[in-house]
């Protein structure tokens, strides 16, 4: 990832009502990550945030951009990015999960394992999703164990690569 390159903070899952709200899928830690921006990227659109709540099942978004369920609908799928330079400094040890994706893998004697192609959160742990030179994907759990520190390139445990 270069540096300057926009950084994902939530999808547009899709409509909430006939107002235009949007429910949100939430890539950041919390909303108070999302409303600390006004401005977001979708696609070639700018939208300027309004309001932001806790919704029934996610996170609920108006954009003063969108008037009413068929905009909203339009919207479903968009990714809302911010500048990297609008984002806080990282602490000690942290990491924004787009600056996994796109790192090489490889086991502790140094041999290619593969390259993280996506990041993803079930509710367990955060995952790597890890495609291995024969193309096939395997999920890693970014913990302690399976990936003791965020080196570039990042140095994985054969065990955790291995299809199951």
């Amino acid at each position: 990832m270069t540096p300057d390159a926009p950084v994902v903070l939530a999808a547009i899952a899709g409509a909430h009502g006939v107002r235009g709200e949007v429910r949100l899928k939430l890539y950041a830690t919390g909303l108070a990550s999302l409303a600390a921006h006004r401005q977001f990227q979708a696609g070639t659109r700018a939208l300027t945030l309004v309001a932001l709540r806790d919704g029934p099942s996610g996170p609920i978004a108006r954009f003063a951009e969108v008037a009413d369920r068929t905009a909203a609908e339009a919207l479903r799928g968009l990714e809302l990015a911010v500048p990297r330079a609008a984002l806080p400094p990282l602490g000690e040890g942290e990491i924004y999960w787009t600056d996994l994706i796109g790192r090489a893998v490889v086991t502790p004697e140094g041999a290619p394992a593969g390259t993280v192609v996506a990041m993803a959160n079930y509710g367990a742990s955060d995952l790597l999703e890890v495609e291995r030179p024969d193309a096939r994907r395997v999920l890693v759990p970014l913990t302690p164990e399976a990936v003791p520190e965020l080196t570039d390139p990042l140095v994985i445990d054969p065990a955790w690569l291995d299809s199951k």
